[in-house]
């Protein structure tokens, strides 16, 4: 068993990537390793699609449903718990296999990132007590007259990036666009990295999409997000932004009927996977491609797994 060798599976919403990173980690002695920016969250295991519990019972999954709803999860954190889970697979014999669709966490774990310090807790619930109780603009309008550098870079909508740049600032005395000049750090340098990505034809997403919010409003989604307003969590949270949150809380607050919110959710859905397969098409490097959504294709793992043997004997 290689003591540095890494499976990473990419690919856009809907498209199979749970169960080949299970399938794979019932093959290969595997720990599943969760790099869904929205499965992170405890309280949405329904509508951000986290893995059953008869998938857990399976096979070891990490990294899914351990944050709080006020915790505002992020790739520099992420990239912190990854490397400990993966460090503590390898240690075990086990096979670590990173999946998941957030394109920014899987390109900072396998090329580096930049090296930003952790930002101070007191500035990261300043940043969010301006954005809860005057509006993202509001905080923006900070950042501009404190960093108009880093101001330019992002959308003054953004609630994340303008609070991440904020952050940056408050914390660091230097500007997000300064930190970006330097030069990408690993956090797991002695790694290396067998990459799959999942490119589906978008017409076959878009169906995989829709039928999965209806199976997700069938098993309780709508009242997963009822339970987010009764706690009253902050709307600027990222809890709040994960795929299908916004839609059906507009429901539940009368600013839509339920068919509207399907609808829209289902819309953006698409585009986000659209978006998805783009950057996955053109971003990351793969070792091996399946263009289509993986449905248990034997002959595409069964290829994975001698690649991956054959790896071994090279790192």
């Amino acid at each position: 068993m290689s003591k540095n060798l890494v499976i990473v599976i990419g690919g856009p919403t809907a498209s199979g990537k749970s169960q080949l990173a299970l399938d794979m980690a019932l093959m290969l002695n595997g720990v599943v390793i969760n790099a869904d920016a929205s499965q992170v969250y405890q309280s949405i295991p329904i509508i951000s699609a986290a893995p059953s519990a008869e998938d857990v019972q399976k096979a070891p999954h990490r990294l899914y449903g351990y944050l709080a709803d006020d915790e505002g999860g992020n790739v520099v954190s992420w990239l912190e718990d990854a490397a400990t889970e993966i460090r503590g697979a390898l240690a075990k014999g086990q096979t670590p296999i990173v999946v998941g669709g957030s394109g920014l966490y899987l390109d900072n774990l396998i090329n580096g990132s930049t090296p930003i310090p952790e930002v101070d807790p007191a500035v990261r619930q300043e940043a969010l007590e301006i954005v809860n109780n005057e509006g993202v603009l509001s905080l923006y309008a900070r950042l501009q007259s404190l960093d108009p550098q880093g101001a330019a870079m992002v959308n003054p909508t953004d609630t994340t990036r303008v609070r991440r740049a904020f952050e940056i600032f408050k914390t660091t005395g230097l500007s997000v666009a300064q930190w970006f000049k330097r030069p990408l750090l690993k956090k797991l340098p002695e790694t290396h990295f067998q990459t799959i990505r999942l490119l589906p034809e978008k017409a076959v997403l878009d169906y995989r999409c829709d039928l999965r919010f209806d199976l997700m409003t069938a098993a309780g989604a709508l009242e997963e997000v009822g339970r987010l307003l009764e706690r009253g969590v902050s709307a600027a949270l990222p809890v709040m932004k994960a795929k299908g949150v916004p839609e059906l809380a507009a429901f539940l607050r009368g600013e839509s009927s339920f068919q509207t919110a399907t609808e829209n959710a289902k819309l953006h859905t698409r585009q986000y996977a659209k978006r998805q397969l783009t950057w996955f098409r053109n971003k990351f490097a793969a070792d091996r491609t399946l263009a289509d959504c993986y449905v248990g294709q034997a002959d595409f793992i069964n290829d994975v797994k001698k690649q991956y043997n054959m790896l071994q004997k090279f790192v």
